[in-house]
């Protein structure tokens, strides 16, 4: 299933900038395989804001929820999930 997911991070002014460092690069270490994997299809980040748009593929909303929750950040964001189905006029075949 394709999922449409935005995520907008808002990490507390109070966190220490060390622990606010290592959650984002364990952000991106999960990001990275998650996408190596194909579950994260694709990753954009909105210009001007720490958010990101990302199209996710996983077997069902259950899993989604569960690779959601197992972000680093998950405790700091605001997301926005939107299921997503083939369009009829779509000539792609794959959905890519």
């Amino acid at each position: 299933m394709l999922f449409h997911v935005r995520m907008n991070v808002q990490l507390p002014p109070s966190m220490p900038a060390d622990e606010a460092a290592r959650l984002k690069a364990d952000e991106k270490v999960l990001a990275q395989r998650l996408q190596e994997e194909g579950a994260w299809r694709h990753l954009w980040r909105i210009a001007g804001q720490y958010a990101n748009v990302s199209i996710f593929d996983v077997e069902s909303n259950e899993a989604l929820h569960a690779l959601l929750m197992s972000l680093p950040l998950f405790p700091y964001m605001q997301i926005e999930v939107t299921p997503l189905c083939r369009h009829p006029s779509s000539i792609r075949l794959d959905d890519r």
